[in-house]
């Protein structure tokens, strides 16, 4: 009884087509890998320097039952205009009170003591976010 051959002889007939199919999805999957890693470093690039303005809080001050008084420093480009929401909490975590602080002065940090009127009384302010104009 004969030994029968399952395969081709080696190098006999060039690639098999499982190679060359293995070949095209490796410089398929590189050439996305390029794209993705593109993508993702555009996005980045773009938000990191696409942000013309940011905020702080440096400290809040509860006056009365009805207002906190909120020391808030902006930095921004000179001719950025933009706006800031702050917000006053209870102890519970419950908003009593939020309020929009627009910044359109042209200088590149804005330290401004703005007060936020509550409904009750808060035991912290913080800053929700700013937007740019």
């Amino acid at each position: 009884m004969a030994a029968v051959r399952e395969q081709l002889p080696q190098g006999r007939y060039g690639r098999s087509a499982d190679e060359r199919a293995d070949r095209k999805l490796k410089i398929i999957g590189a050439a996305l890998g390029v794209v993705v890693l593109g993508v993702i470093g555009w996005i980045g690039y773009d938000y990191v320097g696409g942000q013309s303005l940011s905020a702080q809080v440096i400290k809040f001050k509860v006056v009365s039952d009805t207002s906190v008084e909120v020391h808030l420093e902006v930095r921004k480009d000179k001719d950025a205009k933009g706006t800031c929401t702050l917000r006053a909490q209870q102890t519970s975590g419950d908003d009593v009170g939020r309020a929009d602080f627009k910044f359109d002065e042209p200088v590149e940090q804005v330290d401004k003591v703005v007060t936020i009127t509550t409904t009750s009384r808060a035991t912290a302010a913080d800053l929700v976010g700013c937007q740019s104009d």
